[in-house]
Order: structure tokens, then sequence, then C-alpha cells
């Protein structure tokens, strides 16, 4: 059989249009499920697409190990993007061109990389004759970009069966390396892998007030009551909170980079570590972000009801404290309700599991300084750590040093360095077959 170019995988991935543009509203992952289930039964793996709605397609299959006694790793990564308005771009965001050594398009970093690295190993599995050490559960899944519902929610709800001898997960994102200057002027690559996530509780605040003539006074005013919860928010400065995966992040990069670590100064230490320190700015305190607004159908009327919605970001073991003050910082006249909500996620720093990765990283790059690190965002981590499996941000990439990686997902001209994709087959083939 003829060896598959992660190059070649990737962009063709890139070219399907997956569009996920929210509410639903999606142009479908069909055609790139099918392509994936056709490289894998080209491997010899029998896979199944499994519909949630029409055209809402999930890819899962089994892959046997050495070693059928071992509890099975899941390797889920997700085949939907986010929109690209290609008016915007340098290149047609869903050509999959490959131009000055990187692969252009939507979906190049998120995560249609990672998907061809994994469809990759595969392959050379199935070409070599080796198998993993224990057996493998694959899952390309739709919706991650937006709810879920269609994905890995609807997978671990409908089928979690699929997934009840599975200990761990890899997926987004993490495994990348991050140049960074160390106190004594050399470059140290940090690669960031991924032990825990902020959880997500999107809220709808509703102030009631009096209705009324906008030209007559009104202490009930719901819109004022309204600004006035919000102000509350936006000047509240929540504590740090130092979660496991967080301390040893800053103990471990503050050991490789020479800088001094005080934990009782956490500010004082994120600054210090400079670049690095964008990684954890994030992730050392909670987050409340307003940032939707309704009120008002006419400028002469008071209206009776004012609404906001708010981004809350939590972290692992926060969020009962953190509703707490909320609803302080709320007041008697705003209440508020749950628009989406899903708990923060966090697994083992030491574990064999975290070990075997950075073994991997350290098999292709001997001076990978591998560290923990905390997401602020959210993942399909959260459908998965439900069900008992500890889930990892583990997608190895090589990136050159200055390469904007964290502005690529979601953004304008998203690229991934073809020697990076050739770097990420390598990591997780040793991973596969030592984990």
């Amino acid at each position: 059989m003829a060896e598959l170019d992660v190059v070649d995988v990737c962009s063709a991935l890139v070219r399907f249009d997956t569009t996920n543009r929210g509410n639903g509203d999606s142009e479908g992952e069909r055609a790139a499920a099918e392509y994936v289930a056709g490289l894998l039964a080209d491997a010899g793996v029998e896979a199944k697409i499994l519909e949630s709605a029409p055209g809402r397609a999930n890819v899962i299959a089994r892959i046997a190990g050495r070693d059928p006694s071992l509890p099975a790793l899941l390797v889920q990564g997700h085949l939907d993007v986010v929109p690209a308005d290609a008016s915007d771009w340098s290149v047609p965001p869903f050509s999959g061109e490959v131009r000055d050594g990187y692969l252009w398009g939507r979906g190049a970093t998120d995560m249609k990389d990672f998907c061809a690295m994994v469809l990759t190993v595969v392959d050379g599995f199935a070409r070599t004759g080796r198998r993993p050490k224990r057996d493998i559960v694959l899952a390309f899944v739709a919706d991650e970009e937006d709810k879920g519902e269609f994905g890995a929610h609807w997978l671990a709800a409908e089928y979690p069966e699929l997934f009840e001898d599975c200990a761990v997960a890899i997926s987004e994102s993490g495994g990348y390396s991050y140049h960074v200057p160390a106190a004594d002027g050399r470059m140290c690559r940090l690669y960031p892998v991924a032990t825990a996530e902020r959880g997500t509780a999107h809220i709808r605040l509703t102030a009631r007030g009096r209705a009324g003539h906008g030209s007559r006074p009104n202490d009930e005013n719901a819109v004022l009551r309204l600004i006035g919860a919000l102000q509350r928010i936006a000047e509240h400065r929540w504590p740090v909170h130092l979660t496991p995966t967080v301390r040893a992040f800053l103990e471990r990069a503050g050991a490789a980079l020479g800088v001094p670590v005080d934990l009782s100064d956490v500010d004082g230490t994120v600054a210090r570590l400079g670049p690095a320190g964008a990684l954890v700015t994030p992730t050392v305190r909670n987050s409340t972000t307003p940032t939707m607004l309704e009120a008002g159908y006419k400028v002469n009327v008071i209206p009776s009801a004012a609404r906001a919605q708010v981004d809350i970001r939590v972290l692992p073991g926060t969020e009962d404290e953190l509703l707490a003050t909320l609803d302080e910082l709320l007041g008697p006249d705003v209440e508020r309700e749950f628009v989406a909500h899903q708990p923060a996620v966090s697994a083992p720093v030491d574990s064999p599991w975290f070990d075997a990765m950075a073994a991997a990283l350290r098999s292709q790059d001997p001076d990978a300084v591998v560290v923990p690190y905390c997401m602020g965002g959210g993942t399909d981590a959260k459908a998965f750590s439900p069900l008992g499996i500890d889930c990892y941000g583990f997608a190895p990439l090589w990136l050159p040093e200055g390469f904007p990686y964290r502005a690529m997902a979601h953004g304008v001209d998203e690229r991934v360095p073809v020697e990076g994709l050739r770097f990420g087959v390598r990591v997780l083939d040793h991973f596969f077959t030592h984990c």
C-alpha cells in the first residue's frame, strides 16, 4: 500500500468545508467523515459513521493493541471548523494550499492537523505490521465548535459503551513547542501539555423593574439595575487560585528558565516568566466577562426588564465560591440562569501518562522541557471526562521560533508548518507504541 503523507491528508481535510456557525447551522461533517472512514478502511481498520442528525457525522473506530489486558486510550479530534471570511485571507480558506513551508486553511491548527497526524500514524502501523501497545479508540467528532450536542456530548450520552474501558484521552491543545528566553540568555523550548481546563458557565442576567415613560424619573429602572450589576462584575478582581496544574507549571517553567518562583506573589512570578507567563495568565484566577446586552424596544420607553450574558470561566474546585460571590455582586434585583454549564476538567499531573507524553516529545526533541498547563477555554474533554476518563491536551507540533500559534485557531490566515506536522506524526507514533 502507498504511504500516506500527513501533509496531503491534512490538505484534503481542510478542503472539506465543515463550517459550524452554531445553533445547528452547519455545513455538516459527513463528507469529511466519509473520507476519514475510507482512510481507516484502507489501513484495515473498521470504522462506523454515526450521525446525530442529517449530515452531522461522527467516526468511531478501534485499533487492537499488543496487550488487550491494558485499559484503552481514547484519541479524539473534531472535524468541524469555525467560519472564515475569504475576503480577509491571503489564500482561499478551504484551499489547503501548501506555500512557504506552511499548510494554509481553516482548521489547519484547529484541529484537522491532529486528525491528519493520527490517520497517518494508523496508516504507518498498517504498512509496517506494527500495533500500538494498548487498544486505541478513535473518535473523529462533529460540533466541537458549538455545544457538542451533535458530537462528543451526544456520543457520550448515547454510546457510552464505546468508551467504557478507556482510561485516558488525548486531544487538543498541547504538546506544541513554545520558544521562551531563559534568564541566562539561552532559548528554551517549552512544550505545554494540558492537564486541566477551566469550566464554562455562560449565564443570562435579567434585571427587572418598573416600566414607564422615558421622560419621567424612575428609581426602578431595569436598565440601570443591570448596568450597575455589570459594573460591579467588571470591577471585581477575582483572587488568585492555584490549582495543582498551575502550581506545577509555575514551578517547572520557573526552574527551566532560571526565574525565581514566589507562590505568595503569583502575579509577580507570572510577570517574571515573560512570554511563558502568557500561557498561565488566564488560569491563575476565574474570569467573568460581560459579552451581550439586550434591553428596550423604543427610546422613550423604560422597559420592565433588561438582559445581559456573561462568559464565566471557572477553575477546578472554585465554582461554588465563584457563584456565591457573583450573587452578592448582582444584588437583589438581578436574576441569573445558566445558558451553558460545563464543569472544569482536570487530570493528574504526575502520572505515567504524562511521563509517556514527555518521553515521546523528547524522543524527537531531546531538549524539550515538558510542562503541564491549564487551558483557559474548553474542549470536548468536557464530554468524556464525566465518563471517568482522564483527558489531556496532547496534539504535538514543532513550531518555529516566533510563530504566532495562539493566534491561529479561529484567526485569519490559519496555517501550520509542514515540518511541524511531520514532527507530530513521529511523536504520536512513539506515544502509541510505548504508552
